[in-house]
């Protein structure tokens, strides 16, 4: 008996932030095409206008509901909060997208 196939679904809640830690919440299903579309810097973006383009954090999720809802709660968490779970993770707010794409160049 042959099962249907089975997709894999990919989808992401990130955090960019500028060097003066403003910060930008979003969601994807490719992550790596979507932070090259902020480090284009198009001109009037928010992520251009405050030269938000660092990933400092990400979540994964296999449906997209599950992310939506995540980048909601998450939008509405103090500014504290979000720095807490940014520095839970990458305490040092390094730009994570250089280790998950070592091949990208800046």
């Amino acid at each position: 008996m042959l099962l249907p196939m089975q997709h894999e679904y990919n989808f992401w809640v990130y955090i960019l932030s500028s060097r003066s830690r403003n910060l930008y919440i979003g969601v994807t299903n490719n992550l790596r095409f979507r932070h090259s579309i902020h480090l284009e810097c198009r001109p009037g973006t928010y992520t251009a206008k405050y030269h938000i383009h660092r990933l400092v954090y990400y979540e994964h999720f296999q449906y997209v509901l599950n992310a939506i809802a995540r980048e909601k709660l998450l939008k509405h968490w103090t500014r504290a909060q979000k720095i807490a779970l940014i520095e839970s993770i990458n305490p040092t707010w390094e730009d994570l997208s250089l280790e998950l794409w070592p091949d990208r160049l800046e």
